[in-house]
């Protein structure tokens, strides 16, 4: 018995040695601690002994508790709890992307996409996660990402540029100012969109974006309207002012600015300024066929300024680009020509506009003289005219003067007059307020007498009224005590005071006298009171 008991401690003390010992281990040898920034991937290395499992399929991840391979899953930050004889652990480092930064993932896993396309469409996990093998179309902008590395590797860029045809084009981090649009350009077909390669029509406004350098390149075209302008070149002198000729017309150098000869075989040069622009909507097609703005004020607004000038320069006379009415028939032809090229192209022409046109001395000089004379016959025209005007001027101020000292006195009269009948209506109205105010004070005078005789009838009747009534009441007391006598008694007792003693004595007939000595003592000696006023009660009626 005693052999039995100490055979169920020691196995109780194993059991329990065993358990702390399976513990030890499993917290030690089986935990895995994954610090905060990183992910633990793992890989399933099948059963050692017992059972079996199939690998995985290549290119493919594990699955779980049934394949031998690679787990999809990346455990996060904690302790976890994998043995290291049937699991591979592997610490990986969170993938951090900063501001500035975009990251370019590429797929490892998946099927082989066709011949010629290397850009694919999926997501990092998920149910949409990449299928197939090449470079995810998504970039990762600013953030943490846990990516596994079994599956995907990735490559962090900043902006990149790119230099083709004399453009710059941006892919990667592209930031895109105010006052600008991104014109796209894929560099292969994006089938789930349904866009094509080439140069999209859809611009990116201001902002920030992610952009994979593989699929795309952006081109930042400013919009907007700017200026461009031919010049011609004045002769300086030493002093570093201008020649100029007699006439104080700046001399222009040759074969500069906009040149060509007029109709009648004069030389002709002028300064030409455009304001144009790109508008957003204009912006891709400019792209398309130009490259960049640079190119469009090379090789379209600079020719074509020189040529329209030229072109319509050439068919009329030097004399018709210096009179105001020429000139402006030239200038309005200029700018619609101008305008149209420019529509044609996709670009917007605010004003085309001919600033300044030199033209030869022996030309000009003559007309502008001739032009002088003729506003000289102008002006002396406009002094006579105006002279003439000053005089009915003058004469209109003095009409002027006439009729307000005419308005002044006539104004005076009517104030006159309108002083006069108004003190007039106060005198009609003060005798009218007298007479009514005696009216009143007459009807006040009567009102006063019949008060007077109203009120000495009243008095007088109230007087007997009151005497009448008084006798009324002496005769309705007496009726009531039955005779005079009996009131004069009540009247007698009712006066009598309060604490008045009554005593009867008893004397005999002629004796009274002297029965009086013997109590004579007892009588009270006070003070006599004066007798009271009598009470005016109207007696009862005492019941007969």
């Amino acid at each position: 018995m005693f052999n039995r008991n100490r055979l169920i401690v020691g196995g109780v003390f194993a059991a329990i040695a065993l358990f702390i010992v399976g513990g030890m281990v499993h917290m030690t040898l089986n935990c895995i601690y994954v610090r905060e920034g990183q992910s633990l991937m793992l890989r399933y290395k099948g059963p050692l002994i017992f059972g079996s499992a199939k690998p995985a399929a290549p290119g493919q991840f594990a699955e779980p508790g049934k394949e031998v391979g690679v787990l999809e899953q990346l455990r996060g930050p904690g302790r976890h709890f994998y043995c290291p004889i049937w699991w591979e652990r592997t610490l990986v480092d969170d993938v951090m992307v900063f501001p500035g930064e975009v990251a370019i993932v590429t797929s490892l896993m998946g099927e082989q996409p066709p011949p010629g396309q290397f850009v694919v469409d999926g997501e990092l996990s998920g149910p949409n996660r990449a299928t197939q093998q090449g470079i995810l179309r998504k970039v990762l902008g600013p953030g943490r990402y846990r990516i596994n590395p079994f599956a995907f590797n990735h490559k962090k860029v900043n902006t990149e540029l790119r230099e083709s045809g004399g453009r710059n084009k941006l892919s990667g981090w592209v930031q895109i100012p105010a006052g600008y649009v991104g014109v796209v350009t894929n560099n292969v077909d994006n089938v789930l969109a349904k866009r094509g390669s080439g140069v999209q029509d859809k611009v990116l406004p201001p902002g920030i974006y992610p952009i994979n350098p593989e699929e795309q390149q952006v081109d930042v075209v400013e919009v907007g309207f700017r200026e461009t302008s031919i010049e011609t070149d004045k002769i300086k002198l030493a002093d570093g002012s201008y020649k100029v000729d007699e006439s104080g017309e700046p001399e222009a150098m040759e074969d500069s600015g906009i040149n060509f000869p007029s109709n009648d075989g004069f030389e002709i040069q002028l300064d030409f300024t455009a304001v144009w622009g790109v508008m957003p909507q204009d912006a891709p097609e400019v792209v398309r066929t130009f490259g960049s703005i640079q190119a469009v004020e090379q090789k379209v607004i600079l020719p074509q300024a020189e040529s329209i000038c030229r072109n319509n320069g050439s068919k009329v006379g030097a004399n018709a680009l210096l009179v105001g009415e020429s000139r402006q028939v030239f200038q309005e032809g200029v700018t619609a020509d101008f305008d149209k090229v420019l529509t044609e192209k996709k670009l917007t022409l605010m004003y085309g506009l001919v600033r300044h046109i030199y033209i030869p001395k022996e030309v000009r000089i003559p007309l502008q003289r001739g032009y002088i004379a003729d506003e000289l016959t102008i002006t002396r025209e406009e002094e006579r005219t105006t002279k003439t005007e000053e005089g009915i001027l003058r004469e209109a101020e003095k009409k002027v003067l006439q009729e307000a000292e005419k308005v002044r006195v006539e104004t005076a009269k009517l104030v006159a007059s309108t002083i006069a009948e108004g003190e007039r209506k106060v005198g009609e109205i003060a005798a009218e307020t007298e007479q009514q105010v005696a009216a009143i004070e007459s009807k006040i005078a009567e009102f006063d007498a019949k008060k007077t005789e109203l009120l000495g009838k009243a008095k007088a009747t109230a007087a007997q009224q009151l005497a009448e009534a008084e006798s009324q009441q002496f005769e309705l007391a007496v009726k009531a005590f039955g005779s005079a006598t009996a009131y004069s008694q009540w009247q007698f007792a009712e006066n009598l005071p309060d604490n008045i003693q009554l005593q009867l004595l008893y004397a005999g007939e002629g004796t009274l006298w002297t029965d009086l000595k013997g109590i004579q003592p007892t009588l009270p000696l006070a003070a006599p009171q004066p007798a009271p006023k009598p009470k005016a009660v109207a007696p009862q009626q005492q019941p007969r």
